[in-house]
């Protein structure tokens, strides 16, 4: 796919460990799939409407000065 093979991932795969802990990796990665989760659904709910009302433009009031 990106030309990655297994030397590639275990260096990544290294990188990442040493970044982030091996304590924070099931976060990430939970973090991750559920990313990917919420992203592949915004791709297919293409049937949905926007209810959110809209607000109106408000006209620039006119400063109405009295002379001094």
């Amino acid at each position: 796919m990106f030309g990655l093979g297994t030397p590639e991932l275990m260096l990544i795969l290294i990188i990442v460990v040493v970044l982030f802990g091996a304590s924070k990796l099931p976060e990430l990665g939970k973090g991750m799939g559920s990313f990917i989760k919420n992203l592949k659904k915004s791709m297919s709910d293409h049937d949905e409407i926007d209810v959110t009302p809209k607000k109106e433009a408000e006209a620039p009031k006119e400063k109405t000065e009295k002379p001094a």
